[in-house]
Parts: structure tokens; C-alpha cells; sequence
């Protein structure tokens, strides 16, 4: 408890902004969908959002050793909240996949901020309870914003508006807090062949994983709109994805501790696979059918990267988890960019259900590459691997890594500062703000 105490400016700070992320990346598809965009410009979207994000992951540091923490967690949460007022402006098709390029950026260095901020404050101690803490804020948050779209729609500009406030609002507790801020972001180098050279199930595990949640995360409400389901059943449906794989993520993993890693992903894969391929030939309206599927999905989609960072993990050299995790990031957001475009090609092609064939190829090729891996290579014994910890379903960056409590501080790989003294001291704007 006295944990939570400590960081609750922090935590309330990541629930506003994952709100307001769970709203904006579901009024989006869904609006636009409802004014007649393309369904290739509706997954250009979804691509510029991970191209923001990758691009945020990677420059958002300079600018914090620039400006200070709370400076440019401010500019962050503001542009954020420029971007959605102009998607309610300016709706057109282009202009969208312009601004989400924007939000993407915003949001991954917003969520930076924070999870540094997080890690300042975490000795090795509490490091496994803050990371769990934050898992489940980020969890029931963004759920809850779909959850607002549900109750208000996307019609008008109230949800804009609903979504903007929750952008800006996320800056106050950061802005009052009394928490010391934390040093510069830290680096953290990618070695894609070293990712690949410690498990190469971990590169297929990932970039499926990416291909096939960046489709579905895009364009399964444009199915749903496509299909005549209300807004309400849509945000229903993305929400119960979610949350059947959090939920999922414990038990999965507890059971990849006792047995081979891969003969859970291989049985978690195939299970996202069947439940993708029974929607395509069943193709329900809205009823109990469909929320099974849909939650069925979501249980093997949120749960299979959670494991397979757990199996590159047990086959990591030591110092090595945070090259190897980073390069799994990197290979997932590649997927999550291209998986809206080929979804979106896909539904052109066959129709809106065709969304899950994206899954059903994907999840399919990575249950098979599990199998023949597992007769190339011995498992790690159980006494030997680092236990599973669940991850947070929503994108993250290299700061989310520095929580998880499978990280020694032999991994991290400090960026170029000027000067002990410089570093410690914030910038001059940030002085006054009581620390």
C-alpha cells in the first residue's frame, strides 16, 4: 500500500493517458469508417501511429535531455491533445494519417516520461510491484476508455473533446508532483542478430505478433462497423479481447514456467488461429457467438508476446535482457506497421471478415515455426529460467523494459551526458517546480 501511495500522482497520470489512448485509437477507425475513408487510408492510420511510436520511442529521450522530464511530458500530452481537436477539424482521410504519425510520437514519449519516472522511484524491492501495479493500471484504463466511446459514440464532437481533456489532464498530478525527477532516459542498444541468434522463435513470435494484433487492433471495429454492429457492440468487443488476454497472461504463464515455453505458444497460436479461421466461416452477427470468438482471440493475441519474451529470456546471456527484449520491440512494431496495411488490402480483397485471415496466416506460421523449433533445440530447464511476468497490453517503450524486475543494471547503457554536475541539476524552467 505504501507503494501505491508513493506513486499515485505517477499511476494517475498513466490512467488519463491510457484513457485517453483507448479513446482516440477507437473513434478513429470508427468514425472514419462511418464517413466513408478508404479501408487502405483506415489502415494507413494504424500505420502511422506505429511509425509515431517507434520514431517516439527513439528521439523522445533527446528531447527530455534537452528540456527536463516534466517540460517535455507537457509538450507531449499537449500535441496529443492538438492532434485529436484537428481529427475533428480536419476530417479527411490524409490529414488523419498525418496526425496519428503525431499521436503516436506524443504518446510513446508521454508514456516514457512516466515509466522513468516510475523506475526513479522503484528500488529492486518494490521494482516487481510497481510493474505489476502499472500492468493493471494501463490494463482497466485504456479499457475504460473504450468503454466512454461505448456510453457516448462517435458521432459529434463529444468524444473528441472527451478524449482531449484526458490528453491535457494527464500532465497534472506530473506537473504537482513532489516526486524527484528522475535522470535521462536511458538508452538501450538493438542487436536484431543478437535477438536471433539467442532465439529465433522469439523474431517469428514477435513480428507475427505484431502483424496480426496491428491488423486486428485497426480494423476489427471497421469489420464490426462494416457488419452493422453498433458502436457500443464494437467497443465491447475490442475491450473483451483485451481483457481475456491480461487475464490469460497469469495462468499461461505460470503453466510455460513448468513445460516448454514453446509447446505454449504453439497451443496459444493455434488457439488465436481456430478462433480467427471459426469467425471467418461462421461470420456471426451480434450475439454470444461472437463475443466467444472475440474473447477467445484476444485471450491467445494479448498473451503470446508476454510468453515469448519469457522464452528469449531464458536463453539470454546475462547483462543480455535488455538488448534482447528491445530487439523483440523493435521486430514487433515493424509488424504492428505493416499488419494495418495488409489487413486493410486483405478486407478489400475478400470482404470486412477477411480482417482475420491476417491472424489465422500469422498465428498459424508461428504455432508451426514453435513445433519445428522445439525439435531443433532442448528446452531451458525449469530451474534455470527467470520467471514469466505478464506485460502490459498496450504498446510499450525501452522505459518499460528498465521496470520489469528480469532487468539487471548491467543492461542498461546510459546515453552521452555532458557532466555529473549538468545531469544532476533540471533545467532552468524546471527549477522552481517543487521536486
Amino acid at each position: 500500500m505504501s507503494q501505491v501511495v508513493k506513486i499515485f500522482a505517477l499511476l494517475f497520470s498513466s490512467a488519463l493517458l491510457m484513457v485517453a489512448g483507448g479513446m482516440h485509437g477507437l473513434i478513429l477507425p470508427v468514425r472514419g469508417s462511418e464517413e466513408g475513408f478508404s479501408l487502405l487510408s483506415l489502415g494507413l492510420i494504424g500505420t502511422g501511429w506505429s511509425i509515431g511510436f517507434i520514431s517516439g520511442s527513439i528521439l523522445v529521450p533527446h528531447l527530455v535531455r534537452q528540456v527536463g522530464h516534466i517540460r517535455a511530458y507537457a509538450v507531449m500530452a499537449a500535441v496529443a491533445c492538438m492532434t485529436i481537436l484537428f481529427n475533428l477539424i480536419f476530417i479527411h482521410d490524409a490529414a488523419w494519417v498525418f496526425l496519428r504519425v503525431f499521436s503516436g510520437f506524443c504518446f510513446a514519449g508521454a508514456a516514457m516520461v512516466v515509466e522513468s519516472w516510475l523506475n526513479e522511484v522503484s528500488d529492486n524491492e518494490s521494482r516487481g510491484t510497481t510493474f505489476s501495479i502499472y500492468v493493471s493500471v494501463t490494463l482497466f484504463a485504456s479499457t475504460a476508455g473504450q468503454l466512454i466511446i461505448a456510453a457516448t459514440g462517435v458521432a459529434g464532437y463529444l468524444p473528441f473533446v472527451l478524449a482531449a481533456i484526458a490528453y491535457i489532464g494527464a500532465v497534472l498530478p506530473t506537473a504537482v508532483t513532489r516526486t524527484p525527477q528522475p535522470a535521462p532516459l536511458q538508452k538501450v542498444s538493438l542487436d536484431i542478430g543478437l535477438l536471433y541468434r539467442t532465439s529465433p522463435i522469439a523474431v517469428v513470435a514477435a513480428f507475427s505478433v505484431g502483424m496480426a494484433n496491428g491488423a486486428f487492433g485497426t480494423l476489427a471495429p471497421v469489420y464490426g462497423i462494416e457488419r452493422g454492429f453498433s458502436t457500443a457492440t464494437v467497443a465491447y468487443l475490442m475491450s473483451l479481447a483485451i481483457v481475456a488476454g491480461a487475464i490469460a497472461q497469469i495462468p499461461l504463464g505460470r503453466l510455460s514456467d513448468r513445460i516448454d515455453r514453446r509447446k505454449v505458444m504453439m497451443g496459444v497460436a493455434l488457439v488465436g488461429a481456430v478462433a480467427g479461421l471459426l469467425t471467418i466461416l461462421f461470420n456471426p452477427g451480434e450475439n454470444a457467438l461472437l463475443y466467444v470468438f472475440f474473447a477467445a482471440y484476444g485471450l491467445a493475441a494479448y498473451s503470446l508476446y508476454a510468453i515469448a519474451v519469457a522464452h528469449a529470456n531464458d536463453f539470454a546471456a546475462d547483462g543480455n535482457f535488455a538488448k534482447v527484449a528491445s530487439g523483440m520491440l523493435l521486430v514487433l512494431g515493424s509488424g504492428q506497421m505493416l499488419g494495418p496495411i495488409v489487413g486493410s488490402m486483405t478486407m478489400q480483397w475478400f470482404g470486412p471478415v477477411a480482417i482475420f485471415m491476417v491472424p489465422v496466416v500469422f498465428h498459424t506460421a508461428l504455432a508451426g515455426m514453435a513445433f519445428l523449433r522445439m525439435r531443433a533445440r532442448q528446452a531451458t530447464p525449469v530451474e534455470e529460467r527467470a520467471p514469466f511476468r505478464s506485460m502490459p497490453s498496450e504498446p510499450m517503450t525501452a522505459e518499460t523494459l528498465n521496470l520489469d524486475p528480469r532487468l539487471d543494471e548491467s543492461d542498461i547503457e546510459l546515453p552521452d551526458q555532458p557532466s555529473q554536475s549538468q545531469a544532476d541539476q533540471p533545467p532552468e524552467d524546471d527549477k522552481n517546480v517543487p521536486l
